[in-house]
Protein backbone atom coordinates (compact mmCIF):
# COMPACT_ATOMS: atom_id res chain seq x y z
CA UNK A 1 0.00 0.00 0.00
CA UNK A 2 1.77 3.06 -1.28
CA UNK A 3 -0.12 5.47 0.05
CA UNK A 4 -0.02 4.58 3.77
CA UNK A 5 3.52 4.00 5.10
CA UNK A 6 5.60 4.94 8.40
CA UNK A 7 7.21 8.71 8.50
CA UNK A 8 4.26 9.92 5.73
CA UNK A 9 1.32 12.45 6.34
CA UNK A 10 -2.41 11.59 6.63
CA UNK A 11 -4.00 12.74 4.43
CA UNK A 12 -1.56 11.78 1.59
CA UNK A 13 -0.30 14.73 -0.02
CA UNK A 14 -1.60 13.88 -3.82
CA UNK A 15 -5.49 13.99 -1.82
CA UNK A 16 -5.10 17.10 0.29
CA UNK A 17 -6.75 19.64 -2.16
CA UNK A 18 -9.43 17.17 -3.00
CA UNK A 19 -10.40 16.73 0.50
CA UNK A 20 -10.12 20.39 1.91
CA UNK A 21 -12.37 20.94 -0.83
CA UNK A 22 -15.09 18.73 0.47
CA UNK A 23 -14.81 20.50 3.89
CA UNK A 24 -14.80 23.60 2.80
CA UNK A 25 -17.85 23.08 0.41
CA UNK A 26 -20.05 21.12 3.14
CA UNK A 27 -19.63 25.04 4.92
CA UNK A 28 -20.06 26.73 2.01
CA UNK A 29 -23.50 24.81 1.25
CA UNK A 30 -24.62 24.63 5.16
CA UNK A 31 -24.66 28.40 5.33
CA UNK A 32 -21.91 29.04 7.23
CA UNK A 33 -20.03 31.54 4.90
CA UNK A 34 -18.43 33.37 7.69
CA UNK A 35 -16.29 30.60 8.30
CA UNK A 36 -15.03 30.50 4.81
CA UNK A 37 -15.49 34.10 3.06
CA UNK A 38 -13.92 36.03 5.67
CA UNK A 39 -11.41 33.78 6.31
CA UNK A 40 -9.92 32.27 3.26
CA UNK A 41 -10.98 35.48 0.91
CA UNK A 42 -9.59 38.36 4.24
CA UNK A 43 -12.79 40.16 3.76
CA UNK A 44 -12.67 43.00 6.67
CA UNK A 45 -14.98 41.80 9.52
CA UNK A 46 -18.18 43.30 9.28
CA UNK A 47 -20.58 44.54 11.74
CA UNK A 48 -23.97 43.49 9.51
CA UNK A 49 -23.08 39.81 8.02
CA UNK A 50 -25.86 38.41 5.63
CA UNK A 51 -25.22 35.01 4.43
CA UNK A 52 -27.27 33.60 1.10
CA UNK A 53 -26.89 30.13 0.58
CA UNK A 54 -27.36 29.67 -2.74
CA UNK A 55 -25.21 27.04 -2.89
CA UNK A 56 -27.50 24.64 -0.79
CA UNK A 57 -30.01 25.43 -3.27
CA UNK A 58 -28.33 24.89 -6.21
CA UNK A 59 -27.22 21.61 -4.62
CA UNK A 60 -30.89 20.65 -3.62
CA UNK A 61 -32.26 21.60 -7.22
CA UNK A 62 -29.73 18.73 -8.24
CA UNK A 63 -30.64 16.09 -5.87
CA UNK A 64 -34.41 16.63 -6.49
CA UNK A 65 -34.09 16.71 -10.68
CA UNK A 66 -32.39 13.46 -9.91
CA UNK A 67 -33.79 11.75 -7.37
CA UNK A 68 -36.84 13.63 -6.11
CA UNK A 69 -39.04 11.27 -8.24
CA UNK A 70 -37.91 7.07 -7.87
CA UNK A 71 -36.31 5.67 -10.48
CA UNK A 72 -38.00 2.12 -11.94
CA UNK A 73 -35.60 -0.83 -11.73
CA UNK A 74 -36.24 -3.27 -13.88
CA UNK A 75 -34.79 -6.98 -14.53
CA UNK A 76 -35.55 -10.38 -16.15
CA UNK A 77 -38.43 -10.74 -18.34
CA UNK A 78 -41.67 -9.90 -16.63
CA UNK A 79 -42.73 -8.35 -13.10
CA UNK A 80 -42.80 -11.59 -11.47
CA UNK A 81 -39.63 -12.94 -12.55
CA UNK A 82 -37.20 -14.33 -9.16
CA UNK A 83 -34.14 -11.49 -11.08
CA UNK A 84 -36.93 -8.37 -10.99
CA UNK A 85 -37.98 -9.85 -6.89
CA UNK A 86 -34.42 -9.57 -6.18
CA UNK A 87 -33.82 -6.41 -7.32
CA UNK A 88 -36.64 -4.69 -5.44
CA UNK A 89 -35.48 -6.33 -2.34
CA UNK A 90 -31.84 -5.14 -2.61
CA UNK A 91 -33.54 -1.74 -3.19
CA UNK A 92 -35.90 -1.74 -0.98
CA UNK A 93 -33.80 -3.24 2.15
CA UNK A 94 -31.52 -0.85 1.26
CA UNK A 95 -33.62 2.42 1.59
CA UNK A 96 -31.94 2.88 -1.56
CA UNK A 97 -33.71 5.77 -3.10
CA UNK A 98 -33.25 8.23 -0.29
CA UNK A 99 -29.53 6.92 -0.64
CA UNK A 100 -29.41 7.79 -3.92
CA UNK A 101 -31.18 11.26 -2.79
CA UNK A 102 -28.18 12.12 0.09
CA UNK A 103 -25.50 10.89 -2.70
CA UNK A 104 -26.58 12.89 -5.23
CA UNK A 105 -27.02 16.45 -3.05
CA UNK A 106 -23.61 15.68 -2.03
CA UNK A 107 -21.87 15.17 -5.16
CA UNK A 108 -22.88 18.59 -5.84
CA UNK A 109 -20.77 20.35 -3.59
CA UNK A 110 -18.24 17.40 -3.30
CA UNK A 111 -17.85 16.19 -6.80
CA UNK A 112 -17.89 12.60 -5.56
CA UNK A 113 -19.65 10.21 -4.16
CA UNK A 114 -18.98 6.63 -3.04
CA UNK A 115 -21.33 3.11 -2.74
CA UNK A 116 -19.59 0.77 -0.38
CA UNK A 117 -21.29 -3.24 -0.93
CA UNK A 118 -20.56 -4.98 2.04
CA UNK A 119 -22.40 -8.67 3.35
CA UNK A 120 -22.61 -8.95 6.72
CA UNK A 121 -25.64 -7.60 9.86
CA UNK A 122 -26.78 -4.30 10.43
CA UNK A 123 -25.79 -4.21 14.05
CA UNK A 124 -22.25 -5.77 13.69
CA UNK A 125 -23.04 -8.71 15.78
CA UNK A 126 -25.07 -7.12 18.96
CA UNK A 127 -28.16 -8.58 18.28
CA UNK A 128 -28.41 -12.73 17.18
CA UNK A 129 -28.81 -13.57 13.82
CA UNK A 130 -32.33 -14.62 13.77
CA UNK A 131 -33.27 -11.07 14.90
CA UNK A 132 -30.29 -9.04 12.36
CA UNK A 133 -29.67 -11.79 9.73
CA UNK A 134 -26.93 -11.81 7.29
CA UNK A 135 -27.68 -10.18 3.97
CA UNK A 136 -26.53 -7.47 1.69
CA UNK A 137 -26.00 -4.30 2.26
CA UNK A 138 -25.66 -1.34 0.16
CA UNK A 139 -24.23 2.33 1.75
CA UNK A 140 -23.25 5.49 1.26
CA UNK A 141 -19.48 5.82 2.30
CA UNK A 142 -18.10 8.69 3.64
CA UNK A 143 -16.14 10.37 0.37
CA UNK A 144 -13.55 11.98 2.56
CA UNK A 145 -12.47 8.45 4.06
CA UNK A 146 -12.09 7.31 -0.08
CA UNK A 147 -8.51 7.17 -1.35
CA UNK A 148 -7.85 5.49 -5.02
CA UNK A 149 -4.90 5.11 -6.40
CA UNK A 150 -4.64 4.65 -10.19
CA UNK A 151 -2.76 2.89 -12.84
CA UNK A 152 0.93 4.10 -13.26
CA UNK A 153 0.30 6.09 -16.20
CA UNK A 154 -3.37 5.98 -16.54
CA UNK A 155 -4.98 8.75 -13.30
CA UNK A 156 -8.39 7.71 -14.44
CA UNK A 157 -8.12 4.01 -14.29
CA UNK A 158 -8.32 2.95 -10.14
CA UNK A 159 -7.39 -0.08 -9.27
CA UNK A 160 -7.38 -0.16 -5.39
CA UNK A 161 -9.67 2.35 -3.18
CA UNK A 162 -8.22 2.47 0.41
CA UNK A 163 -10.91 3.31 2.78
CA UNK A 164 -8.69 5.09 5.97
CA UNK A 165 -10.57 6.51 9.20
CA UNK A 166 -8.59 8.06 11.58
CA UNK A 167 -9.63 7.51 15.48
CA UNK A 168 -8.65 8.84 18.59
CA UNK A 169 -7.60 6.64 21.15
CA UNK A 170 -10.50 6.48 24.12
CA UNK A 171 -9.19 8.87 27.14
CA UNK A 172 -6.13 10.40 25.38
CA UNK A 173 -7.86 14.17 24.72
CA UNK A 174 -6.77 14.02 20.98
CA UNK A 175 -3.14 13.63 21.22
CA UNK A 176 -3.16 9.76 20.37
CA UNK A 177 -4.90 8.33 17.62
CA UNK A 178 -5.05 5.21 14.85
CA UNK A 179 -5.62 4.70 11.45
CA UNK A 180 -8.09 1.90 10.65
CA UNK A 181 -7.71 0.88 6.77
CA UNK A 182 -9.62 -1.58 4.78
CA UNK A 183 -8.19 -1.64 1.26
CA UNK A 184 -10.50 -2.64 -1.54
CA UNK A 185 -9.08 -4.90 -4.23
CA UNK A 186 -10.74 -7.06 -7.04
CA UNK A 187 -11.48 -10.41 -5.19
CA UNK A 188 -10.25 -9.32 -1.45
CA UNK A 189 -9.86 -6.82 0.87
CA UNK A 190 -6.73 -5.89 2.89
CA UNK A 191 -7.23 -4.36 6.36
CA UNK A 192 -4.70 -2.88 8.59
CA UNK A 193 -3.67 -0.25 11.26
CA UNK A 194 -1.29 2.60 11.89
CA UNK A 195 -0.61 4.60 14.78
CA UNK A 196 -0.47 8.19 13.85
CA UNK A 197 -0.33 11.54 15.98
CA UNK A 198 -2.07 15.17 15.18
CA UNK A 199 0.18 17.07 12.82
CA UNK A 200 -2.31 20.29 11.71
CA UNK A 201 -5.64 21.74 12.98
CA UNK A 202 -8.38 23.26 10.63
CA UNK A 203 -7.79 27.08 10.27
CA UNK A 204 -11.47 27.59 10.50
CA UNK A 205 -13.05 24.86 12.50
CA UNK A 206 -11.50 23.49 15.88
CA UNK A 207 -10.65 19.89 13.92
CA UNK A 208 -7.50 17.97 13.28
CA UNK A 209 -7.06 17.87 9.78
CA UNK A 210 -3.86 16.16 9.32
CA UNK A 211 -1.49 13.67 10.87
CA UNK A 212 1.61 12.10 10.47
CA UNK A 213 2.10 8.30 11.05
CA UNK A 214 4.40 6.89 13.54
CA UNK A 215 4.14 3.30 13.11
CA UNK A 216 1.87 0.26 11.84
CA UNK A 217 0.12 -2.05 14.01
CA UNK A 218 1.74 -5.08 12.17
CA UNK A 219 -0.19 -7.43 14.37
CA UNK A 220 -3.60 -5.88 12.61
CA UNK A 221 -2.88 -6.99 9.05
CA UNK A 222 -5.34 -9.18 7.55
CA UNK A 223 -7.04 -10.26 4.33
CA UNK A 224 -10.70 -11.46 3.04
CA UNK A 225 -11.90 -13.10 -0.14
CA UNK A 226 -15.03 -11.46 -1.28
CA UNK A 227 -15.60 -13.88 -3.68
CA UNK A 228 -16.99 -11.10 -6.11
CA UNK A 229 -14.26 -10.24 -9.24
CA UNK A 230 -14.80 -6.45 -8.58
CA UNK A 231 -14.62 -3.97 -5.97
CA UNK A 232 -16.62 -3.09 -3.62
CA UNK A 233 -16.76 0.37 -3.64
CA UNK A 234 -18.16 1.99 -6.58
CA UNK A 235 -17.67 5.36 -7.35
CA UNK A 236 -20.42 7.90 -9.07
CA UNK A 237 -18.72 11.28 -9.88
CA UNK A 238 -20.85 14.40 -10.17
CA UNK A 239 -18.96 14.93 -14.14
CA UNK A 240 -15.80 13.87 -15.00
CA UNK A 241 -12.65 14.52 -17.40
CA UNK A 242 -11.41 11.99 -19.53
CA UNK A 243 -8.09 12.48 -17.80
CA UNK A 244 -8.60 12.37 -13.69
CA UNK A 245 -11.10 9.87 -11.63
CA UNK A 246 -11.81 13.06 -10.04
CA UNK A 247 -15.45 14.35 -10.43
CA UNK A 248 -16.05 18.15 -10.62
CA UNK A 249 -18.58 20.24 -7.97
CA UNK A 250 -21.41 22.50 -8.53
CA UNK A 251 -19.90 25.19 -6.02
CA UNK A 252 -16.03 25.42 -6.43
CA UNK A 253 -16.28 27.45 -9.60
CA UNK A 254 -18.91 30.26 -8.12
CA UNK A 255 -16.94 30.52 -4.99
CA UNK A 256 -16.11 34.32 -5.46
CA UNK A 257 -19.53 35.02 -7.17
CA UNK A 258 -21.34 33.40 -3.86
CA UNK A 259 -18.79 35.84 -1.76
CA UNK A 260 -19.19 38.99 -3.94
CA UNK A 261 -23.10 38.37 -3.28
CA UNK A 262 -22.83 37.89 0.40
CA UNK A 263 -20.78 41.12 0.38
CA UNK A 264 -23.02 43.16 -1.70
CA UNK A 265 -26.12 41.96 0.78
CA UNK A 266 -24.26 43.06 3.76
CA UNK A 267 -22.66 46.52 2.91
CA UNK A 268 -26.83 47.33 1.10
CA UNK A 269 -27.64 46.52 4.68
CA UNK A 270 -25.38 48.97 6.66
CA UNK A 271 -26.36 51.36 4.34
CA UNK A 272 -29.99 50.99 5.66
CA UNK A 273 -29.18 50.97 8.59
CA UNK A 274 -27.55 53.95 8.49
CA UNK A 275 -30.52 55.76 6.89
CA UNK A 276 -32.76 54.07 9.83
CA UNK A 277 -30.84 56.07 12.33
CA UNK A 278 -29.30 59.03 10.78
CA UNK A 279 -28.06 61.72 12.31
CA UNK A 280 -29.40 65.32 12.24
CA UNK A 281 -27.67 69.07 12.10
CA UNK A 282 -28.79 72.13 13.41
CA UNK A 283 -28.08 75.79 13.66
CA UNK A 284 -25.56 76.79 15.31
CA UNK A 285 -26.27 77.95 19.03
CA UNK A 286 -29.78 75.60 19.05
CA UNK A 287 -28.74 73.51 21.58
CA UNK A 288 -27.99 74.15 25.22
CA UNK A 289 -24.81 75.33 26.54
CA UNK A 290 -22.33 74.66 29.79
CA UNK A 291 -21.18 77.08 32.28
CA UNK A 292 -18.38 77.73 29.43
CA UNK A 293 -20.24 78.27 26.54
CA UNK A 294 -19.64 74.58 24.61
CA UNK A 295 -23.24 73.20 23.41
CA UNK A 296 -24.22 69.94 25.71
CA UNK A 297 -24.21 66.96 23.41
CA UNK A 298 -22.31 64.20 21.83
CA UNK A 299 -22.36 63.19 17.99
CA UNK A 300 -21.20 60.04 18.37
CA UNK A 301 -24.07 59.33 21.61
CA UNK A 302 -26.65 61.97 20.37
CA UNK A 303 -26.39 61.80 16.43
CA UNK A 304 -26.89 65.40 16.14
CA UNK A 305 -23.88 68.14 16.00
CA UNK A 306 -24.60 72.22 15.44
CA UNK A 307 -22.94 73.97 11.90
CA UNK A 308 -21.68 77.58 11.92
CA UNK A 309 -24.21 78.90 9.19
CA UNK A 310 -27.45 80.07 11.34
CA UNK A 311 -29.24 81.95 8.50
CA UNK A 312 -29.27 79.93 6.12
CA UNK A 313 -29.66 75.99 7.41
CA UNK A 314 -32.64 74.15 8.35
CA UNK A 315 -32.71 71.74 10.87
CA UNK A 316 -32.55 68.18 8.98
CA UNK A 317 -31.41 64.64 9.21
CA UNK A 318 -28.27 63.84 7.28
CA UNK A 319 -28.15 60.62 4.95
CA UNK A 320 -25.69 58.96 3.00
CA UNK A 321 -26.77 57.58 -0.28
CA UNK A 322 -24.06 55.25 -0.50
CA UNK A 323 -24.39 54.41 -4.55
CA UNK A 324 -27.54 52.31 -3.66
CA UNK A 325 -28.64 51.88 -7.11
CA UNK A 326 -25.47 50.61 -8.14
CA UNK A 327 -25.38 48.56 -5.71
CA UNK A 328 -28.59 46.53 -6.21
CA UNK A 329 -27.72 46.67 -10.54
CA UNK A 330 -24.75 44.53 -9.43
CA UNK A 331 -26.40 42.68 -6.92
CA UNK A 332 -28.80 41.81 -10.30
CA UNK A 333 -26.23 41.31 -12.31
CA UNK A 334 -24.57 38.90 -9.86
CA UNK A 335 -27.39 36.65 -9.85
CA UNK A 336 -28.51 36.28 -12.77
CA UNK A 337 -24.61 35.56 -14.05
CA UNK A 338 -24.95 32.46 -10.98
CA UNK A 339 -27.59 31.72 -12.76
CA UNK A 340 -26.25 31.35 -16.08
CA UNK A 341 -23.13 29.84 -15.40
CA UNK A 342 -25.07 27.08 -12.63
CA UNK A 343 -27.35 26.27 -15.68
CA UNK A 344 -30.23 27.16 -13.72
CA UNK A 345 -33.11 28.44 -15.41
CA UNK A 346 -35.20 31.44 -13.56
CA UNK A 347 -38.58 29.28 -14.02
CA UNK A 348 -36.52 26.50 -11.57
CA UNK A 349 -36.76 28.73 -9.01
CA UNK A 350 -40.11 30.58 -9.60
CA UNK A 351 -38.29 33.68 -10.40
CA UNK A 352 -39.92 35.87 -13.46
CA UNK A 353 -42.00 34.25 -15.39
CA UNK A 354 -42.59 30.97 -13.99
CA UNK A 355 -44.60 29.02 -16.20
CA UNK A 356 -47.96 28.59 -14.39
CA UNK A 357 -50.00 30.87 -16.30
CA UNK A 358 -51.74 28.28 -18.84
CA UNK A 359 -48.25 27.20 -19.88
CA UNK A 360 -47.98 23.45 -20.93
CA UNK A 361 -45.55 21.07 -19.90
CA UNK A 362 -43.97 21.12 -22.64
CA UNK A 363 -44.00 25.10 -23.12
CA UNK A 364 -41.81 24.88 -19.40
CA UNK A 365 -39.70 22.26 -20.44
CA UNK A 366 -38.39 24.03 -23.04
CA UNK A 367 -37.61 26.70 -20.20
CA UNK A 368 -35.94 24.04 -17.91
CA UNK A 369 -33.65 22.82 -21.15
CA UNK A 370 -29.93 24.01 -19.50
CA UNK A 371 -30.81 22.53 -16.05
CA UNK A 372 -32.85 19.40 -18.00
CA UNK A 373 -29.16 19.07 -19.64
CA UNK A 374 -26.85 19.14 -16.85
CA UNK A 375 -29.28 16.89 -14.93
CA UNK A 376 -28.82 14.59 -18.07
CA UNK A 377 -25.16 14.53 -17.90
CA UNK A 378 -25.37 13.81 -13.75
CA UNK A 379 -28.16 10.92 -14.52
CA UNK A 380 -25.40 8.96 -17.04
CA UNK A 381 -22.93 8.71 -14.49
CA UNK A 382 -25.92 7.30 -11.94
CA UNK A 383 -27.28 5.16 -13.99
CA UNK A 384 -23.42 3.54 -15.12
CA UNK A 385 -22.63 3.77 -11.48
CA UNK A 386 -26.26 2.07 -9.78
CA UNK A 387 -26.08 -0.62 -12.24
CA UNK A 388 -22.44 -1.85 -10.89
CA UNK A 389 -23.74 -1.42 -7.81
CA UNK A 390 -26.62 -4.05 -8.38
CA UNK A 391 -24.60 -6.70 -10.00
CA UNK A 392 -21.84 -6.51 -7.27
CA UNK A 393 -24.54 -6.78 -4.98
CA UNK A 394 -25.76 -9.94 -7.08
CA UNK A 395 -22.53 -11.25 -7.09
CA UNK A 396 -21.72 -11.00 -3.83
CA UNK A 397 -24.72 -12.60 -2.27
CA UNK A 398 -24.40 -15.68 -4.58
CA UNK A 399 -20.75 -15.66 -3.19
CA UNK A 400 -21.87 -15.14 0.63
CA UNK A 401 -25.22 -17.24 0.79
CA UNK A 402 -25.43 -20.21 2.62
CA UNK A 403 -28.15 -21.78 0.30
CA UNK A 404 -27.74 -20.57 -3.48
CA UNK A 405 -30.53 -17.95 -4.61
CA UNK A 406 -32.95 -19.20 -6.75
CA UNK A 407 -32.02 -15.68 -9.46
CA UNK A 408 -29.90 -15.39 -11.95
CA UNK A 409 -27.28 -12.83 -11.83
CA UNK A 410 -28.33 -10.02 -14.54
CA UNK A 411 -27.85 -6.20 -15.13
CA UNK A 412 -30.29 -4.03 -14.04
CA UNK A 413 -32.34 -1.39 -16.34
CA UNK A 414 -33.23 2.18 -14.85
CA UNK A 415 -35.67 4.38 -16.02
CA UNK A 416 -34.92 7.84 -14.44
CA UNK A 417 -37.84 9.95 -14.40
CA UNK A 418 -37.22 13.89 -15.24
CA UNK A 419 -38.08 15.45 -11.62
CA UNK A 420 -40.67 17.62 -13.80
CA UNK A 421 -44.33 17.64 -12.77
CA UNK A 422 -46.69 15.89 -15.09
CA UNK A 423 -49.66 17.71 -17.25
CA UNK A 424 -51.75 14.92 -17.15
CA UNK A 425 -54.67 17.13 -19.44
CA UNK A 426 -51.82 17.70 -21.97
CA UNK A 427 -51.21 12.79 -21.57
CA UNK A 428 -54.92 12.71 -21.96
CA UNK A 429 -54.50 14.98 -24.92
CA UNK A 430 -51.58 13.04 -26.85
CA UNK A 431 -53.30 9.81 -25.78
CA UNK A 432 -56.55 10.34 -27.16
CA UNK A 433 -54.49 10.85 -30.41
CA UNK A 434 -52.49 8.20 -30.14
CA UNK A 435 -55.72 5.80 -29.47
CA UNK A 436 -58.02 7.13 -32.01
CA UNK A 437 -60.18 8.27 -29.03
CA UNK A 438 -60.03 4.86 -27.57
CA UNK A 439 -60.00 5.01 -23.25
CA UNK A 440 -56.25 4.01 -22.00
CA UNK A 441 -57.80 3.24 -18.29
CA UNK A 442 -59.96 1.50 -16.73
CA UNK A 443 -63.31 3.27 -14.02
CA UNK A 444 -61.39 1.32 -11.96
CA UNK A 445 -57.81 1.91 -12.36
CA UNK A 446 -58.82 5.98 -12.39
CA UNK A 447 -61.11 5.62 -9.18
CA UNK A 448 -57.40 4.36 -7.65
CA UNK A 449 -55.09 6.89 -8.97
CA UNK A 450 -57.78 10.20 -8.07
CA UNK A 451 -58.75 8.67 -4.51
CA UNK A 452 -55.70 6.90 -3.86
CA UNK A 453 -57.88 3.84 -3.05
CA UNK A 454 -56.84 0.19 -2.58
CA UNK A 455 -58.26 -2.08 -5.43
CA UNK A 456 -61.12 -3.30 -2.48
CA UNK A 457 -62.25 0.10 -1.87
CA UNK A 458 -61.91 1.31 -5.61
CA UNK A 459 -63.92 -1.79 -6.42
CA UNK A 460 -66.59 -0.89 -3.68
CA UNK A 461 -66.77 3.14 -4.68
CA UNK A 462 -67.56 1.26 -8.08
CA UNK A 463 -70.47 -0.28 -7.54
CA UNK A 464 -72.36 2.72 -5.76
CA UNK A 465 -71.76 4.85 -8.74
CA UNK A 466 -73.35 1.92 -11.10
CA UNK A 467 -75.91 1.96 -8.47
CA UNK A 468 -77.03 5.33 -8.44
CA UNK A 469 -76.81 5.25 -12.23
CA UNK A 470 -79.48 2.47 -12.26
CA UNK A 471 -81.73 4.60 -9.56
CA UNK A 472 -81.57 7.50 -11.31
CA UNK A 473 -82.00 5.97 -15.05
CA UNK A 474 -84.66 3.09 -13.56
CA UNK A 475 -88.47 3.95 -15.67
CA UNK A 476 -91.12 1.36 -14.94
CA UNK A 477 -91.96 -0.36 -18.21
CA UNK A 478 -95.86 -1.20 -16.80
CA UNK A 479 -96.52 2.53 -17.28
CA UNK A 480 -96.47 1.82 -21.42
CA UNK A 481 -98.98 -0.56 -20.95
CA UNK A 482 -101.66 1.22 -18.82
CA UNK A 483 -104.72 2.36 -21.00
CA UNK A 484 -105.33 5.77 -21.59
CA UNK A 485 -109.07 6.03 -21.20
CA UNK A 486 -109.78 8.10 -24.34
CA UNK A 487 -110.88 5.19 -26.14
Amino acid sequence: MSLFYKGEYFPPESHLDRIERYRKNKHIIKGDHDLIFNNIQDHRQQLVFIASNLPGTLAKKSADFLFGETPVFSAGKDDSSEEQKAIERLVEENDLHITNYESAFGNAYRGDSFYKIRWGQRYGGLLPESADPFRVFIEAQKAEYVFPETLSGDSSSVYAYHIARPVVVEGTGDEEWVLNVESHYPGRIEYSKYKIRPFRHSSYENAVIEWKIEDEIVSERRTVDTGVPFHLIVHVPNFSTDDSWEGMDDISENESIFAEIDNRLSKIAEILDKHSDPAMAVPHGTLGEDAKGNPIFHTGRDKIFEVMDKNELVPQYITWNGQLDAAFKELELLLDHLLIVSELPPVALGKGDSGTSGASGYAIKWRMNSLLAKINRKRQYYNKGLKHVLLVAQMLEHAKSDKKPSYEITVPKIRFKDGLPDDEMEQATIAQIRTAGKPTQSQLSAIMDIHGFTEEQARIELERIHEEEKAEGFVNPSIFNEETGGE
